[in-house]
C-alpha cells in the first residue's frame, strides 16, 4: 500500500512511499481509507522523536475491507470513521473495534475525518467540566479544530459560550456556531468564567485565571502557544480554582458514534476549511503551522 511517512530530509517532513499492508489483529478491521484529518500535535518536528519510516495519522475514515477475525465490530464494505495514534495516514488502516464507528449514510468520509480527535476531545472535555445549562464557558484557540468543536457543544449544552481567538478574522463565523462573544482580549469579558476549556496556554491562560468565578475550572487540554504560563499559587487558594490536565483518552467508539449522530442531524458541523489530495500534504501543513486554517484541514486518499 503507499502511506504518507516521515522523512526528515524532505519538505514538510512526509513523503509518500510503498510499504507493507498492515496486518490486523483478531480485534481489529482493515479499513480502506478515503479520507484524513491533519492536527497541529501529530505533525513531524525538526526537534521531534518521530524516527524516518514512521506512519503518523490520527484521524480516517473508510470502507471496512476485512473484518475482525474475532466476529466483532463492522462488516465487510460498511463506512467508518477510526482513531488511533499512529498508521492514520495509509490507504489501508488495522484499527481495533473499539476505536471506531459506523457512520450514517448523511455524513461524507471528509466531515467524519476531522471528528475522532477535535471532536471526542471537546465532547470529553466538556463533561469533565461539568457543564450544564447555564455555565459560561470560554473556550481559547476557538478557531482551531478542537475549539470549534467546544463551541458547537458547549452550545448544544446550554452553557453561554465565550469564544478566545487570536483576531477578527480568526473568529469569523463562530458566532453561527453558538458562540455568545467572539473575543480577542480577555479584558473584553463581561463576566466571570465558570469553565475554560484552554488549547492555547501561555500569557492567555495567566491572564484568564484571574476572570473566573470562584469554585472555576480550567480543562487544560492543549498549549498551542508554546508560552510558559507563568502563576502564583496564591492565585489559585482563595477562589479555589481548580487547573485539570485533560488528555482524550482511548475506547472512542460510543462518543464517536454520537458526534457522528450529531453531524447527520445537523446539530453539529465539521468544519472542513480546506481540503484537498494527499499529494498536496506539504501545502495542509504549511497552512496548519501558519494558523491560516480555521476548523479543519482534511485530505483525500486517491
Amino acid at each position: 500500500m503507499r502511506a504518507l511517512v516521515v522523512d526528515h530530509a524532505v519538505p514538510g517532513r512526509l513523503r509518500i512511499d510503498t510499504v507493507p499492508d498492515p496486518v490486523p489483529e483478531p480485534d481489529q478491521v482493515l479499513v480502506r481509507i478515503a479520507a484524513i484529518s491533519l492536527n497541529f500535535g501529530e505533525l513531524p518536528r525538526v526537534d521531534g522523536d518521530t524516527p524516518n519510516g514512521t506512519i503518523p495519522g490520527w484521524d480516517a475514515a473508510g470502507v471496512v475491507e476485512r473484518p475482525a477475525a474475532s466476529g466483532r465490530g463492522p462488516r465487510v464494505g460498511e463506512r467508518v470513521v477510526t482513531f488511533d495514534w499512529r498508521g492514520g495516514w495509509a490507504e489501508l488502516r488495522a484499527v481495533d473495534v473499539n476505536e471506531l464507528a459506523v457512520l450514517p449514510d448523511e455524513v461524507t468520509f471528509e466531515q467524519a475525518a476531522t471528528l475522532p480527535v477535535a471532536a471526542v476531545t471537546a465532547l470529553r472535555a466538556l463533561r469533565r467540566a461539568e457543564v450544564v445549562p447555564g455555565t459560561r464557558v470560554g473556550v481559547t484557540g476557538a478557531a482551531g479544530g478542537v475549539g470549534t468543536f467546544a463551541v458547537q457543544l458547549a452550545h448544544l449544552a446550554g452553557a453561554h459560550v465565550s469564544a478566545f481567538v487570536g483576531s477578527p478574522e480568526r473568529g469569523e463565523g463562530l458566532s453561527g456556531y453558538g458562540a455568545d462573544r467572539v473575543l480577542t482580549d480577555p479584558a473584553e469579558a463581561d463576566a466571570p468564567l465558570d469553565v475554560v476549556l484552554d488549547n492555547v496556554g501561555g500569557p492567555l491562560l495567566t491572564d484568564l485565571l484571574g476572570r473566573l468565578a470562584p469554585g472555576g475550572r480550567v480543562i487544560a487540554i492543549g498549549a498551542a502557544s508554546g508560552e510558559r504560563a507563568d502563576f502564583s499559587s496564591y492565585s489559585l487558594i482563595g477562589p479555589e480554582t481548580s487547573i485539570i490536565g485533560f488528555k482524550r483518552g482511548g475506547d472512542s467508539a460510543a462518543d464517536l458514534a454520537y458526534v457522528a449522530r450529531l453531524v447527520a442531524d445537523g446539530l453539529l458541523h465539521a468544519p472542513v476549511d480546506w481540503q484537498a489530495d494527499w499529494t498536496r500534504v506539504d501545502e495542509a501543513i504549511t497552512l496548519l503551522l501558519g494558523r491560516r486554517i480555521r476548523g479543519k484541514a482534511v485530505l483525500t486518499v486517491s
